[in-house]
């Protein structure tokens, strides 16, 4: 029902006749409507500012909450092929791993975000069993706590906005191709042609393709991505850009093996951590994503835009994984289960947005306002299947799989959002900012039991708000204040029949930012304070049921700063302390234990320098030193420290890198699943990539 809206003000664009380039480009003015422009966001390790905090470009000094920005740059400086890798640099974000089990796993200021990672502002279907392509996009920002006010129903730690390659003005391409350890091979191009003289036209498409082994036995990964993107010259005043993806994603998943003969002793011996506990012939994941949508800007005048953002998903696929259980006492056999799980997922994801600059009561106000909307069926059925014991010491794969007829559960469920959200971006002058938001959000979840026969409509409202205050006391220098809210229903009932509330998060943040005048250094430094609310536990009465009395809270120091300074040397580096834990819960023995698996101490920096004698090549030198991680677990994760580095060598039209992941081949355990499962990392690997532009 938004799209004739859409229709309507394209048509518009005939009569306006100013043109868009008489908008103000700094401070609070309304950006030139060009969505087919952002190179200039997408470069250097000291970016500026942000979109995803206010749905438009926002200066970093004068945003009062802690928001990080990966550039296309830097990406490509890391080879980063995962969102993990690329996030790895960012204070605030863990680097959690479940086994590269194929997801994109994502914890944030101590509490799991992967369900609130967005694209372009929009929310993605519910199951997220694609992970993304960072070749496709030009930056990654995250946006740190509870942060629900633009974009509703999302994670307490924060969440994690892709902003996706567009098409430019100016032509041009690139052609790359890699290979490294395990078997590495990927192909990827990026095609830019404008199709008018002015280059509003244009026409982008990227394209990638993967092949990959693994350094554990029988486990390999291969990836089909294809964006094609269209820019259509509606006027000076508006932009229409229509795109679609389609990917398809086929990988073999990996849990991890047992802690009994890695971390902690075995009566039988050590266990290679390259030995895999599944079972190949059982089978592999094999899931396609489509998405279709546009995004159009239009000017009425410099000081009023009309934005819409719409992209319909649909996920289909298959997952089979085999996941260890208790080991025997003999410390020998492994106890395992299989499960099969069929989904099909699908979304209408849309926002519609006026963003207004005006002056009232003498102050300066950037308005955003808005409806974002959303339906979209979920279709999942998993069947739990019986397999034997493995034996870790003398392993014999090819064992019979038994699957049942009917799936164990199967619940399709049909969701319907709909919220309106206001925030000011409000400037006193003398160096004063505030940042101000309100939501109202209600859904509604159709849930259709199919085992129990049992029907559930669950509706869900929640009001929430946040307010934050900058002060630029020098230059360069500003200091900040918030509060911020968020929420997240849970699905279910208590044993009364009683549906349950949403989770809530609340955070109170402060902090330092710095931008040196003229650019190319960036730093901040943030304390904050996060309580996650309504926390689901164990009824203690009422055996198999659960009670909303959890709570968990999160605080921590995060430290910041980017580089692209004099002498060719770009960097980035951070610290991380995170203090999460649990604060209540019907389990006494967990109740002051890390919530998550979450280190104390995070530290990281990636840094290049372009050498002056030899001005074409670039080294690059890096590291993460992550502290012990402790939880509600019979083992502890040790800390440790990872070095990467990498050599490139840049000709007029060519580019070559060879790059080594932990150089110091560091035998480590980068996360866990449970009490049976601990991930190790990947030993030391070589990527080497050359890309050709013209």
């Amino acid at each position: 029902m938004l799209t004739p809206l859409a229709l309507g003000v394209a048509q518009l664009a005939g009569a306006q006749t100013e043109p868009a380039a008489s908008v103000a480009a700094e401070g609070p003015a309304l950006r030139e409507v060009r969505i087919n422009t952002t190179a200039e966001k997408d470069v250097g390790f000291a970016p500026a500012q942000a979109e995803t905090a206010g749905k438009a470009p926002m200066r970093l000094l004068e945003t009062p909450q802690s928001i990080s920005v990966v550039t296309r740059e830097q990406m490509e400086s890391r080879q980063s092929a995962t969102l993990q890798q690329a996030l790895q640099t960012v204070a605030g974000v863990s680097p959690v791993n479940f086994g590269r089990r194929g997801f994109d796993d994502i914890n944030i200021r101590g509490f799991r975000s992967t369900e609130s990672i967005l694209i372009d502002g929009l929310v993605q279907s519910p199951g997220m069993w694609t992970r993304l392509v960072p070749y496709g996009y030009e930056r990654f920002e995250v946006l740190k706590g509870a942060s629900s006010i633009l974009y509703g129903q999302v994670q307490p730690g924060g969440l994690v906005n892709a902003v996706s390659k567009r098409p430019k003005r100016e032509a041009m391409s690139e052609v790359s191709v890699e290979a490294g350890s395990f078997g590495l091979k990927t192909l990827s191009a990026d095609l830019n042609r404008p199709l008018s003289e002015s280059g509003k036209s244009a026409f982008r498409v990227n394209a990638y393709t993967s092949d990959t082994d693994d350094p554990v036995d029988s486990v390999w990964r291969k990836d089909q991505w294809l964006a094609p993107s269209l820019s259509l010259d509606l006027g000076p005043s508006t932009d229409l850009v229509l795109f679609a993806t389609y990917s398809r994603s086929r990988w073999m998943r990996l849990q991890g093996i047992s802690p009994y003969g890695t971390l902690l002793p075995n009566r039988n011996g050590k266990l290679p951590l390259t030995m895999f506990a599944g079972e190949p012939s059982f089978g592999s994941y094999d899931v396609k994503q489509v998405t279709l949508g546009y995004a159009l800007e239009h000017q009425f005048n410099p000081n009023l835009v009309l934005r819409q953002n719409v992209r319909y998903e649909e996920e289909t696929g298959e997952g089979r994984f085999v996941a260890n259980q208790a080991l025997q006492a003999n410390q020998r056999l492994q106890n395992r289960s299989a499960t099969l799980q069929k989904l099909n997922y699908d979304i209408l994801a849309t926002d519609t947005s006026l963003l207004a600059k005006f002056e009232a009561l003498g102050l300066a106000h950037r308005l955003v306002a808005g409806l974002d909307a959303r339906s979209g069926t979920s279709r999942q059925a998993s069947f739990t299947c019986s397999i034997g014991a493995l034996d870790l010491f003398n392993p014999v794969y090819g064992v019979p799989v038994t699957c049942p007829a009917t799936a164990g559960t199967n619940a399709p469920s049909k969701l319907s959002v709909a919220g309106l959200y206001l925030q000011d971006q409000v400037k006193f002058g003398g160096g004063w900012t505030a940042l101000l938001g309100l939501r109202h959000e209600t859904s509604r979840n159709e849930i259709d039991d199919l085992v129990r026969g049992t029907r559930i409509v669950q509706k869900d409202k929640a009001t929430t708000g946040s307010a934050g205050l900058v002060y630029e006391f020098t230059p360069g220098w500003s200091a900040y204040g918030s509060y911020s809210e968020s929420f997240l229903p849970v699905s279910g009932q208590t044993f009364a029949g009683a549906p349950f509330d949403p989770e809530t998060g609340k955070q109170w943040e402060g902090g330092l930012k710095y931008e040196k005048p003229g650019g190319g250094l960036t730093g901040s430094m943030a304390l904050f304070d996060l309580k996650r609310r309504n926390v689901t536990t164990a009824d203690p009465l009422n055996t198999g049921f659960s009670v909303q009395t959890g709570e968990q809270r999160s605080r921590g120091l995060e430290l910041e700063v980017g580089a692209d300074v004099a002498a060719g040397v770009k960097l980035t580096a951070s610290y991380t302390y995170t203090n999460a834990k649990v604060t209540r819960d019907n389990n006494a023995s967990i109740v002051g234990k890390p919530a998550i698996l979450t280190p104390r101490h995070v530290a990281a920096l990636w840094a290049t320098w372009r050498l002056p004698e030899l001005q074409r090549v670039t080294l690059g030198l890096g590291g993460r030193y992550v502290s012990e991680q402790v939880g509600a677990l019979p083992f502890t994760l040790p800390s440790y420290f990872v070095a990467d580095a990498s050599l490139t060598y840049t000709a007029d039209n060519w580019r070559l890198t060879a790059g080594v992941k932990n150089l110091f081949n560091k035998a480590y355990y980068d996360g866990a699943v449970n009490a049976n499962v601990v991930s190790p990392a990947a030993p030391r690997n070589f990527i080497v990539s050359a890309t050709y532009f013209f």
